[in-house]
């Protein structure tokens, strides 16, 4: 059968799988949009709460926290008794949590709403999962490219949209956007999304003490990092919540070595089949949250007053950013592609290799703005390809049962991967900061090479960590995407 045909095979109630697919599409671009949105608007939120440098970043880490609670049992629960349901449900409280987020009257209702928007990032994973049951190995691939794809597109649109709609109506009306699309897609879940053809089928119970163990370990570890990304050094509090943290996560592991049906199968982390793709996600992480900050700070800074960077506003900024979005899009576009050339495992290291060498680049060469925004159009494409191909490795190196719980752990690591970076990278700009008076402290232009020089080093370990693995088409040797 065509690939053409699978898609077009009827789903139950006579629905075609590609409008299916299509309307998972509009998920994620929701998805995207709500996410990145809030970036451009986050200076504005501070002024209409009144919130310091600190309440601003709990804008941003109340909903990675929150996220880090909901993804891996959202893809549990998904496995058991359906994903569809567990769609449905994150659906719900994205929608709840964006209009509780655009008419909260303080900051501690805004914080709220945050949390309730943490299972966006259990979005993808549930659809990952529902479209690898009901699709072929071949159409569910192109159709994970086209989900993250559009979670690119949401985010540029997003990032590109909100601002100015912030001019035309305010914050408050800008934030009830998001909520409006995440309120349209609700009814669409129920009209002709399928469920999962495994839902049902799971009879054991979910594992609530890794559950919690996982949770209560993940938020420390975030705390800690949080308090060292605004400032707090290295105090009794920050190094409590890292140890308590790192303890929590221990006991964790022991608690899923000994559980018969663990949320996470830790076992599994360790084999070449699925071990080195998680690794690979975690530098993924470093590489592609790690590095904005810096890069728009160095883009922002005077270079009368610090000898290096451009000056540039918010606005051109973005404009700057924008070929490397677009070629991130075409990257996301051609991965289905190409693997049917070199096979997914080998397209993946390729490109973390040329993520390595846009960073490379940029720490040699970072005086001209043609020299920047020739590096990020390289990191771009890279991040484009690898953001389509790391969904596709890891889900499909997992069993089929526990695809959703696969699919939410890879992204709890690439996110985990991103949050530990930054807090390193904060700490690693504090120690070389350069101060020209009071108050004007600013990071040496040798800070910004060592965090591109660690960037390209995490790519390069991406690149090796994806041929380290072995998966179970490699085994076989049938399948071309090996």
């Amino acid at each position: 059968m065509t690939g053409t045909a699978t898609e077009r095979t009827a789903a139950p109630g006579g629905t075609s799988v590609t409008a299916v697919v299509g309307l998972l599409v509009l998920f994620e671009v929701m998805s995207g949009f709500t996410q990145m949105g809030i970036t451009p608007l986050l200076p504005d939120i501070g002024t209409a709460y009144h919130l310091g440098d600190s309440g601003v970043n709990w804008v941003q880490s109340v909903q990675l926290l929150a996220a880090t609670v909901c993804v891996p049992i959202f893809g549990r629960l998904g496995d058991l008794h359906g994903h569809r349901r567990m769609l449905r449900v994150a659906l719900v409280c994205v929608a709840l949590g964006s209009y509780l987020v655009a008419v909260a009257p303080d900051a501690a209702l805004l914080w709220a709403g945050r949390a309730l928007q943490g299972p966006l990032v259990a979005l993808l994973p549930l659809e990952i999962a529902l479209v690898r049951s009901r699709l072929s190995v071949p159409d569910a691939r192109r159709a994970i490219a086209r989900l993250v794809g559009a979670l690119t597109v949401g985010g540029l649109l997003g990032a590109a949209l909100m601002g100015a709609a912030a001019g035309a109506l305010g914050v408050r009306g800008a934030l009830l956007v998001p909520a409006v699309l995440a309120t349209v897609c609700v009814p669409l879940s129920f009209v002709a999304v399928p469920e999962s053809r495994c839902a049902g089928r799971g009879e054991t119970p979910v594992d609530w003490p890794g559950f919690t163990l996982l949770a209560l370990g993940a938020t420390a570890l975030l705390l800690g990092v949080s308090a060292v990304q605004e400032g707090s050094g290295a105090g009794a509090g920050v190094v409590l919540a890292l140890v308590a943290g790192v303890a929590l996560l221990a006991w964790w592991v022991r608690v899923e070595l000994r559980t018969r049906q663990p949320l996470v199968d830790v076992r599994d982390l360790t084999t070449r089949r699925t071990g080195p793709f998680y690794l690979a996600a975690g530098f993924f992480g470093v590489v592609y949250f790690a590095s904005q900050a810096p890069d728009t700070t160095f883009l922002a800074a005077d270079p009368d007053r610090t000898g290096y960077g451009f000056g540039l506003s918010s606005s051109s900024i973005s404009l700057v950013l924008l070929p490397a979005i677009l070629a991130a899009i075409a990257g996301s576009a051609v991965t289905v592609a190409l693997s049917r050339r070199i096979g997914y495992r080998r397209l993946l290291a390729w490109a973390f290799a040329l993520v390595g060498a846009s960073f490379v680049l940029e720490a040699g060469w970072h005086t001209a703005l043609w020299q920047v925004v020739a590096a990020k159009l390289v990191a771009g494409l890279g991040l484009g390809v690898a953001l389509s191909a790391m969904p596709t490795v890891v889900v499909e190196s997992a069993e089929q049962s526990r695809s959703g719980v696969a699919t939410a752990l890879y992204n709890n690591v690439k996110s985990f991967g991103g949050s530990l970076a930054g807090g390193v990278i904060a700490a690693l700009t504090a120690a070389l900061t350069r101060h020209s008076g009071p108050g004007h402290g600013k990071p040496g232009e040798g800070a910004y090479v060592l965090v591109w020089l660690l960037c390209a080093g995490c790519a390069l370990a991406g690149a090796a960590a994806s041929l380290l693995a072995r998966r179970p088409q490699d085994a076989e040797g049938s399948a071309p995407g090996a």
